[in-house]
């Protein structure tokens, strides 16, 4: 795989960039904090997304924008890829789209393009910053880890892992087909016991014996049926006699009731007519006391005469109701007229009323309104005389502050700083102390390596030879220096007692600055107070003269709201008298009113009875007419009377007695047999029933038990295949594990001899002769006089030689074991001069060549600012951010750098 291009849009601390990157070694350079790892992280971030962000995706966005993109152009496996991964943050999410491109196909989401750079590289993001990319602060990843975590990093890398997990597919495969094996022979053991159980019974025997008793029930039930049928015959004919008989009888009944019924509507009817003439006579006898009533009324009410109407009103002179009704008219209208001028001087009435009790309310309330005025003038006078008191306390108040000011002036007038520099006085002290205590702890650490110097040499003259090269001490530099040493540290124990008593002086020097620069704090808020005390001061003198100008105000207006209640109570008085002159109109309008509804009373009766005596004249008459339709109904009744008599003497000579009686006493021994008859049969049908049920339920158990001999044979094929499939499992899962240990042994002798090679190729001395890695991924470092040390043991610089090494052969191991499947990836490191001198630097130059060339690792990324780094690369990518806009920008070729030509 190599990395062609990648483009950046608001990612961390970039704007825009675009960068192309070439096969070799390109380092990335700049100073530090100028965006150089934040190139590794867009690509690392652009290949697995999610995954490769320590923080939050918000993180990952520029500061003050929404969103960024991450474009990334590689080629793998000989096939040209395009990546854009996109984040926009939405304030409560942040979205995540992204797309990747190769040859003829194309995954979008992110959860597909993880998915496919994951198959494509043949690691997830763990893995590759354990094999390819070895970020910055992380070199000693691999040597810090415990064997069993270094076991579980290289043995993923190395596709092991997936061994352990198919390994652990069939063991669970074996374990759940033990439990299905176990499940069936169970299911076989409890069908081999119901098979027993049934063949036990004698089934078919059952079968034979009661196919027999049901054939002779089955003769049984046919002869009976052939008796019911003759009496069934019988007792149909002795049932048609009596039904004739019945049909004449009940004709005969119905005759008689029908005459009976005839000879009482007769009666009833007759009666009826008597009370008909009876509500004759009391209708007439009403009609004439109407009439007496009505003529009274007329004599009783003076009528218009209709010669005297208008001829549009189309009145006769002999039609007395109409006269009646003009006249109600005539006095309606009178008494609408009326009741409106009652209803306008109601509310005319009540205006005027209303109106006096809203003057009069009006009085009330300015009369309080003018008290109020007169109260709160008052309040204000008292108040004013109070604040020209309080004026004289405030007075003294800011004589006081001017006395406390000009005293802690006085403090300046022996001080080294004139008032008002106190402040930066402190600060130059304070500047000068710090500068002082760093002097001193340059000077407490150089006394402490002369320390530790001159006890180490002291140590090596007690011994008198090199613990580690068993050479003589004397004469050597260590020990012959120790004279210089004690010089050296009497004078810098010294310097050091003459700086640390000025530094105490310093001390006292600044204690007095800060109670100058308090005194003036305390000047400034006295001048404060006093400042706000004066604005306090002027303002109650401003709102002594308001509240006293405030007061003659209100009692001026108290003065007018008087005399204007006075107004007012004038003009209700005059409002009510004129309300009592308009209720004396009202009550004669209601005395006319009452004449004129007594006048419509009677002549509303009087129409009444117009009416009534009309209605009691017609009622009369449709008596009379019903009472005349009952006698005809009567004379018809009486002649259908006649011939119902004449049918019922014709049935009662049809009735024969005897023939009925013979065919009733056929008809009861017939009944009497087929009670008992179907009793038999119900019995026999019901025992019928039973052995066909019985006979039904044997052939069931039959089939059941040619079901459970089925069963049972398919479970005892499927229990020789499970046991067959349990010993397959088993092997698979010996076989797995045989075939992991077999590879781990395999790969971690070519990791140890990969590592060696590594190792003696960027580490030549003579203190180490090789590195061992046992089975279990633990690491030993071997010197030359076989003494082991553990890598933990190593400096600072050796370690992390051992560690890239060992990074560089897991690299070597997983491009060996999968080359021409799927190409490694660049290698890939951050500052991995971190831990490193001079000499350390040289020696990582040489492992990158070896890279490259022997090894054929064609592309390889370094980032630093390591100037030999810079000078070994093919090609160089320049970092520089911007201090005001705080934006990194990149540029290709090199750049001039302080010291390097």
């Amino acid at each position: 795989m190599r990395v062609d291009r990648l483009r950046l849009s608001n990612f961390k601390c970039y704007g825009e960039a675009d960068l192309g990157l070439d096969r070799g070694v390109t380092v990335v350079h700049g100073v530090n904090g100028s965006g150089k790892s934040s190139l590794l992280e867009a690509c690392f971030f652009a290949l697995y997304g999610s995954a490769a962000i320590p923080g939050t995706r918000e993180d990952v966005i520029r500061t003050g924008e929404e969103e960024c993109e991450v474009e990334l152009w590689f080629r793998h496996d000989g096939t040209d890829y395009h990546l854009e991964r996109g984040l926009k943050d939405y304030g409560d999410r942040v979205s995540h789209d992204c797309l990747l491109e190769g040859g003829d196909a194309s995954w979008e989401g992110p959860s597909s393009v993880d998915s496919a750079i994951t198959n494509l590289l043949r690691m997830d993001a763990d893995a590759f910053v354990n094999c390819a990319y070895v970020r910055q602060g992380e070199v000693n990843k691999l040597i810090h880890a415990s064997p069993s975590t270094r076991q579980d990093i290289i043995d993923d890398l190395l596709q092991l892992g997936k061994l352990e997990e198919y390994r652990e597919r069939a063991s669970e495969a074996r374990l759940g087909v033990n439990d299905v094996l176990d499940n069936a022979r169970g299911r076989k053991e409890s069908l081999d016991e119901q098979v027993a159980e049934k063949e036990a019974k004698g089934l078919h025997d059952q079968l034979n014996e009661l196919q027999s008793e049901l054939n002779g029930t089955r003769d049984e039930i046919e002869r009976l049926e052939g008796n019911v049928e003759e009496a069934e015959a019988t007792r149909d004919e002795a049932q048609a006699v009596l039904d004739d008989h019945e049909e004449k009888r009940a004709e005969l009944e119905s005759v008689e009731s029908d005459v009976s019924e005839l000879q009482d509507a007769i009666t009833e009817t007759e009666r009826e007519r008597e009370e008909l003439k009876t509500r004759i006579a009391e209708r007439k006898e009403g009609l004439d006391d109407l009439r007496a009533e009505r003529d009274e009324l007329l004599d009783e009410v003076d009528l218009p005469d209709a010669s005297d109407l208008p001829d549009d009103i189309g009145v006769d002179a002999d039609d007395t109701p109409a006269l009646v009704d003009h006249q109600l008219d005539e006095l309606e209208a009178e008494a609408e007229e009326l009741q409106e001028r009652i209803n306008e001087l109601s509310v005319e009435i009540g205006t005027r009323s209303d109106e006096a009790d809203r003057l009069a309310e009006r009085a009330d309330e300015l009369e309080n309104e003018a008290e109020q005025r007169r109260e709160e003038a008052t309040e204000l006078e008292a108040e004013a005389e109070e604040a020209d008191a309080d004026l004289d306390d405030l007075r003294e108040k800011l004589d006081g502050f001017d006395d406390d000011i000009e005293s802690h002036r006085e403090a300046f007038d022996d001080a080294p700083v004139e008032f008002g520099d106190a402040e930066s006085h402190l600060d130059d002290l304070r500047d000068e102390r710090e500068e002082l205590r760093e002097e001193a702890s340059d000077l407490r650490t150089g006394v402490q390596t002369l320390r530790t110097r001159i006890e180490e040499g002291e140590a090596l003259l007690d011994e008198g030879k090199c613990p580690e090269c068993g050479q003589p001490v004397d004469g050597s530099p260590h020990v012959d220096s120790l004279d210089d040493d004690r010089a050296a540290l009497e004078s810098k124990e010294g310097e050091l007692d003459e700086l640390e008593s000025r530094i105490e002086a310093l001390d006292e020097r600044i204690d007095r600055a800060k109670a100058l620069r308090e005194a003036e704090r305390e000047v400034a808020s006295l001048r404060e107070n006093r400042d706000n005390l004066e604005q306090l001061r002027e303002q109650k003198a401003g709102n002594v003269a308001e509240k006293r100008e405030r007061a003659a105000d209100l009692r001026e207006e108290a003065d007018a709201l008087e005399s204007e209640a006075a107004e007012k109570r004038e003009d209700a008085e005059s409002t009510r008298e004129a309300a009592d002159e308009l209720r004396t109109d009202l009550g004669e309008a209601n005395g006319g009113r009452a004449t004129v509804k007594a006048t419509m009373e009677t002549l509303e009766r009087l129409s009444e009875l117009f009416g009534a005596v009309d209605s009691a004249g017609a009622d009369v008459e449709r008596l009379r007419d019903e009472r005349a339709s009952k006698a005809e109904l009567n004379e018809e009744r009486r002649e259908r009377l006649a011939e119902k008599r004449e049918r019922k003497r014709e049935l009662e000579s049809k009735v024969d007695e005897g023939r009925v009686e013979k065919a009733r006493s056929e008809k009861e021994r017939a009944d009497e047999y087929l009670e008992q008859a179907t009793e038999a049969l119900e019995a026999l049908e019901s025992e019928e029933a039973d052995l066909r049920d019985r006979i039904g339920g044997v052939r069931n158990e039959i089939e059941e038990l040619e079901s459970l001999r089925d069963r049972r044979d398919a479970v005892a094929e499927r229990v020789d295949a499970l046991e067959s499939l349990y010993d397959e499992a088993q092997d698979l899962q010996e076989m797995y594990s045989d075939l992991r240990a077999e590879l781990r042994r395999r790969n971690v002798e070519t990791l140890e001899r990969m590592l060696n090679e590594t190792f003696d190729l960027v580490y030549q001395n003579d203190s180490y002769s090789h590195i061992e890695l046992s089975g279990d991924y633990e690491l030993t470092v071997y010197q030359k006089d076989g003494e082991t040390l553990d890598p933990e043991q190593l400096s600072g610089g050796e370690r992390a030689l051992f560690n890239l090494s060992l990074r560089c052969a897991i690299y070597r191991l997983l491009s060996e074991g999968v080359e021409g499947a799927a190409p490694m990836p660049p290698l890939i490191l951050d500052e991995p001069t971190v831990f490193l001198d001079s000499g350390h630097v040289s020696q990582l130059l040489t492992l990158v060549e070896t890279m490259r060339t022997e090894y054929g690792v064609e592309q390889i990324i370094l980032v630093s600012h390591d100037e030999e780094l810079v000078g070994a690369a093919d090609s160089l990518v320049h970092v520089e951010k911007d201090p005001t806009t705080n934006r990194s920008t990149v540029t290709r070729g090199k750049r001039p750098i302080p010291g390097l030509d």
